[in-house]
């Protein structure tokens, strides 16, 4: 097992209540690996990994550098999956990047960054580790400058970077504005929500695939100070036919409820994030792909988890999570 020191990894988890920070944790925690997660919110965090032997919560916020740096000290990864809503990335998500950037270099760690497909804009060709970012939004260009910050920090000896980009998120406990109204209307027999093009494909990561992925890059460990590896998920031909799967799961009859430009716009003037999501609406109108080729050569053995049984196994977490009941999934038996 190769690692930054050698030894059985440990690593300190950021965003770890979060979509992909919770799969993460979730993942080295059925390794029975030693993980260090940093809440502000311990209730939270007891809820979502209760019972865990191997796990240490700490409460406290990232921008901590104090903190940040005690906790930091003695960990071989420092997983950043910090984030915060689209109105508040500017003058947070670049101070917390390098907060955790000069954690890192106290153990020379590795930070593992969950990467998306913003740095390259509207890209008309699946886009590979080394294709030059071109964004065409200012979010875009802030996760430019966030990877780049990144890339000259190990390659000044500073720490190991570990870099995987994904696309849009879903799975258990995925509670963003885009995703959660989907399970959530799904089990309630409500119109499934999605943004001006409901037809076309669209590429999408089940969580636990995708921290499997993360998990095994960071025990093969980086083979030089800066690596990024593309994890694409899986490519549905239309959001209408995926909404279809997870209706005929529910048993209920499908609906769906597309929003276009102008709604949104409206929408946009009473909502902060909304507003901020406008400029993204070019992923929804076209389809923007990963090229995943070189991890899936890396790890032949790895098979993501079969459709079915990963919308039945969001669906009973959204059930018992958010909606406080118990889901069956039509067409399997009642275990009594």
């Amino acid at each position: 097992m190769n690692t930054t020191s050698g030894k059985q990894p440990h690593t300190l988890v950021l965003g770890s209540t979060g979509s992909i920070g919770y799969a993460v944790v979730a993942n080295l925690l059925a390794r029975q690996l030693p993980v260090t997660i940093l809440v502000r919110n311990r209730a939270k965090a007891d809820a979502l990994f209760p019972n865990q032997p191997t796990l240490t919560i700490v409460e406290g916020d990232a921008q901590d550098a104090a903190l940040l740096n005690r906790i930091a000290a003695d960990k071989t990864h420092i997983f950043h999956g910090v984030n915060y809503p689209y109105n508040e990335w500017f003058g947070n998500m670049d101070t917390v990047t390098q907060k955790v950037i000069d954690a890192a270099h106290i153990n020379k760690a590795t930070i593992v960054f969950p990467g998306n497909v913003y740095n390259f804009g509207n890209a008309a060709e699946p886009i590979r580790e080394d294709s030059v970012p071109n964004p065409n939004t200012r979010k875009g260009k802030l996760r430019v400058d966030l990877e780049a910050m990144l890339e000259r920090a190990a390659n000044a000896g500073t720490c190991q970077v570990l870099t995987i980009r994904l696309p849009d998120f879903w799975g258990p406990n995925v509670l963003n504005e885009g995703v959660k109204p989907i399970f959530v209307n799904a089990l309630t027999g409500k119109a499934m929500p999605w943004l001006i093009n409901i037809d076309i494909p669209h590429q999408a990561v089940y969580t636990p695939d995708a921290a499997e992925i993360i998990v095994r890059l960071m025990l093969r460990g980086p083979e030089k100070p800066c690596e990024v590896w593309n994890y694409g998920g899986s490519t549905v031909p239309s959001m209408r036919s995926w909404f279809g799967q997870i209706s005929a799961i529910t048993g209920k009859p499908l609906q769906t409820q597309v929003y276009s430009r102008f709604i949104i716009s409206v929408l946009g003037l009473f909502m902060p994030v909304l507003r901020e999501v406008k400029e993204m609406l070019y992923l929804y109108e076209n389809t923007v792909l990963l090229d995943d080729t070189k991890v899936r050569s890396a790890f032949p053995d790895f098979r993501p988890t079969p459709v079915r049984e990963a919308l039945t196994e969001t669906l009973t977490w959204f059930a018992k999570h958010e909606l406080k009941q118990s889901f069956t999934p039509v067409g399997e038996p009642v275990l009594s």
